[in-house]
């Protein structure tokens, strides 16, 4: 092994001192700020790659406080500057990003990056190391595109590299150091798909109960389908939603640890699995009822809409939440061809108003704990937290009093055998939500209310029991009762 502690150390930066791209970062950026900017792109990547690039990046600035690094390498390229050793940075990224990145992070003695007519990448690159830096260096890359400069490198530094390539470059160069990357499976996509979030999906089954045709098979394949279709579409959706929303995301206590917004799994991946599973849901959907199928569609711009442009705007973002709660339920009576009562509809807009405010309080309420003012990418403070209690808990007491005179309408009286037994019902909404809000103050409500309630031990047998008391007083004739 020889001695490369003298040698000058050149470093890549996308995929190796950074696990994101920070060229596909830019693009998400720029279509986020000017949605038109997309119609561009096909006319940018006509002056080549380094035109492309340069494009980009005059109208979308990467900001490298909020950039995800290589922990290891950075504490090792720290270490040999310490020492002395010289250290250089050398991308195919813009010369902008790369200046920004050589600036937050301060290590760095010579920056080489793609500027206009000149994109450094490959042979380039190889070139303009040579040139700069001399025949004797040592290059840290992490991918196929390297192999042309590690085998001019006197010692190489894998970041990340698969296997095959690790064994190419072992035959032809030296090896100084070898950062292995944490193992992204199954787990960590099911995290980017938020699969625990299909959960939410369940309320397309409310209204197969609600009517009681549970034991009708053809309407309850049709509601399975549209459940993975909901559930394939919400995913596409939540993939899209995290790469639109990565800078506020890696300055949030929770969200920086997701998948895309911590570089574990790369944008591009996250695009062609979005894809896919959009087209999977759509598909699905058809298969169901056209009906179905613009429900779906009318749910994919509400979401987006809500996630591009709603989100950032008070209350108006916990409107929006509750309706997109609200239109599962009406997908669902589209699926199985029947119709939504209008009690049903007011019950649910205010019960998810209420659920969509325990969310946006539970963030205030960990963003306090925190000594933070006010979210990030959200027009919310924490002073807020006095308004929104009262309005949400308000909410609340609504779909109780709704449910109240739902009981006694016309119509309930005549369709259950023992009507008064809703009142249990009632009683269990009282307490269920109650909680919600009791657990919201505590601040133990740390994922969506849908969901939390899945979990929660209290809230699913508070559910159950409130179902089984439905059940009873449509069925059952109890003579105890006038």
């Amino acid at each position: 092994m020889i001695d490369t502690a003298d040698i000058p150390l050149v470093v890549d930066l996308d995929g190796t001192l950074t696990p994101t791209d920070t060229l596909l970062e830019s693009v998400v950026q720029l279509v986020k700020r000017s949605p038109s900017s997309l119609l561009l792109l096909p006319w940018w990547l006509l002056r080549g790659r380094a035109g492309f690039k340069e494009a980009i990046s005059t109208r979308a600035a990467i900001d490298a406080e909020r950039l995800p690094y290589n922990a290891p390498l950075l504490d090792y390229l720290r270490e040999e500057k310490s020492r002395g050793r010289q250290i250089v940075l050398a991308t195919a990224a813009h010369h902008s990003i790369a200046q920004a990145v050589s600036g937050r992070l301060g290590v760095f003695d010579k920056v080489l990056a793609t500027q206009s007519g000149s994109n450094l990448k490959g042979p380039a690159k190889l070139q303009a190391i040579q040139d700069n830096v001399g025949e004797a260096f040592v290059y840290a890359g992490d991918c196929a595109a390297d192999l042309p400069i590690w085998k001019q490198a006197r010692a190489a530094i894998l970041v990340g590299v698969p296997q095959r390539i690790a064994e190419q470059v072992r035959q032809s160069t030296p090896i100084e150091r070898d950062f292995q990357r944490p193992e992204t499976g199954l787990a960590t996509w099911l995290r980017a798909l938020r699969v625990h979030q299909w959960a939410k999906n369940v309320l397309l089954f409310v209204p197969l109960l609600t009517t009681f045709e549970f034991t009708d098979i053809g309407k309850l394949i049709h509601i399975v389908l549209a459940f993975m279709a909901f559930s394939l579409a919400a995913s596409a959706t939540y993939v899209v939603n995290d790469l639109w929303d990565l800078g506020n995301d890696r300055v949030h206590p929770r969200k920086r640890l997701r998948p895309f917004a911590s570089g574990a799994l790369p944008i591009h991946h996250g695009l062609l699995v979005a894809g896919a599973a959009l087209a999977l849901a759509l598909a699905l959907a058809a298969t169901v009822s056209p009906g179905f199928a613009w429900m779906l569609l009318a749910y994919l711009v509400l979401t987006s809409s809500y996630s591009w442009v709603i989100k950032e705007y008070v209350l108006m973002d916990v409107l929006m939440l509750s309706l997109l709660y609200t239109i599962r339920i009406l997908a669902g009576s589209v699926a199985i061809g029947v119709t939504t009562s209008s009690w049903l509809l007011a019950f649910s807009a205010f019960t998810f108003l209420s659920l969509a405010l325990v969310k946006r309080c539970a963030e205030l309420v960990s963003l306090k704990e925190a000594g933070a003012p006010a979210t990030r990418g959200r027009d919310y403070r924490v002073s807020d937290l006095v308004v929104l209690w009262p309005l949400g808990v308000g909410a609340a007491l609504c779909a109780v009093v709704v449910f109240g005179l739902f009981i006694s309408a016309p119509e309930t009286q005549a369709r259950y055998a023992t009507p008064q037994l809703l009142w249990l019902v009632a009683i269990g909404l009282v307490y269920w939500m109650a909680r919600l809000w009791i657990k919201t103050s505590r601040g133990e409500m740390h994922d969506d209310p849908v969901v939390y309630a899945l979990k929660d031990r209290g809230s699913r047998l508070t559910v159950l029991a409130m179902i089984a008391a439905v059940m009873v007083a449509h069925f059952s004739v109890l003579e105890f009762f006038p």
